[in-house]
């Protein structure tokens, strides 16, 4: 059987919607008590941050899910970029990862198993981090992702939530990829189709930490599965302020927009968009498949980066030399919410 006929879904747009995460996690204590804690559940941000001392912090995050491409070692890879991306997105430098394995050991071949965690290694050596151990399971659908510690400065930490008025917003990869994993799932995607999907997917947001060093970057988190809107709004929540996102600008996969437009947007984004419709306001000329676009789940998706006006240009030119699709998309603005023009 192929891998992605093993899962009900796949990559990102497996997790849980934002309003179900919230109503599951009200009534559980917030760990913010502690002051070293500098990051925990209290914020909708990336991974979690301890401050060690004046000079480092320990940056800690998880994450995983079900296959979203039938090679193995191909999904090893992805579910590897996607959870060493977290501490990326928080301004910091990976150490060391784990695995977390469930597996159907009666179903799939040992070979295969082999290969996706193959293609974690992969990645990992590719990050300059160990894969240290981890934690394996017999389970009905196969999942695979990494445990992943980092460290930085404390002036470093870039949290989502400190966008100023007047920022610019980049985003770094090009959006699709829930569209492109429909996609597949359904037969429709050609091999070039895949191709481009993984090549970006396995591209480490590495930059992140490079942007942690430019005092003009104010914000960053990295847009997964909920979407732009999702994600973009936990950023205007986080800073009080609104996001104005321009859709004409928004970078994308290269067959996203046609296979939108022919049905191949996922229930993940019709999901996101009940999770922040009641925020966000759109223009009155937008397609459904324009909306599919901005509430399309991402896996291994890019950095959205908030940057001082003035700065925004040179950042932009240091982003293109390792992701030529980077693109303003946009601005942070007074008030509350996200308007898309």
């Amino acid at each position: 059987m192929k891998l992605t006929e093993l899962a009900h879904g796949g990559g990102c747009g497996c997790k849980l919607g934002p309003a179900v995460l919230r109503d599951l996690l009200a009534d559980q204590p917030v760990a913010q008590m502690f002051p070293q804690l500098l990051v925990g559940n209290a914020e909708s941000d990336d991974a979690a941050v301890w401050q060690i001392d004046d000079k480092t912090c320990v940056i800690a995050t998880t994450d995983f899910f079900m296959p979203m491409v039938d090679n193995a070692r191909d999904f090893g890879r992805i579910a590897a970029t996607n959870a060493i991306s977290d501490i990326y997105a928080m301004g910091g430098r990976p150490i060391m990862a784990l695995a977390i394995l469930g597996m159907p050991i009666n179903v799939m071949a040992p070979a295969t198993i082999r290969d996706i965690l193959a293609g974690g290694a992969d990645i990992c050596a590719e990050a300059g981090i160990p894969v240290a151990g981890g934690h394996s399971i017999d389970a009905p659908e196969p999942i695979y992702g990494l445990a992943v510690i980092g460290i930085c400065a404390p002036e470093d930490v870039r949290r989502n939530g400190g966008a100023e008025a007047g920022d610019k917003l980049i985003l770094t990869k090009p959006v699709g990829v829930g569209i492109y994993s429909n996609a597949i799932k359904k037969g429709t995607a050609t091999e070039a189709d895949i191709a481009e999907m993984v090549e970006s997917c396995t591209t480490l947001n590495r930059i992140g930490q490079d942007l942690a060093q430019m005092p003009g970057v104010h914000a960053i988190t990295d847009v997964t599965g909920f979407g732009i809107l999702g994600h973009g709004l936990e950023m205007a929540r986080g800073a009080g302020c609104a996001l104005r996102i321009e859709r004409a600008v928004i970078p994308l996969l290269n067959r996203a927009a046609e296979l939108a437009e022919s049905g191949h947007g996922t229930g993940a984004s019709g999901r996101n968009w009940n999770a922040v419709h009641d925020a966000v306001t759109l223009p009155a000329d937008l397609t459904d498949a324009q909306q599919t676009i901005l509430t399309d789940p991402q896996t291994s998706g890019g950095l959205l980066v908030a940057v001082a006006p003035d700065e925004a240009d040179g950042v932009l030119a240091t982003i293109r030399e390792r992701h030529p699709k980077a693109a303003i998309i946009g601005q942070a603005v007074e008030g509350a919410g996200i308007t898309v023009v």
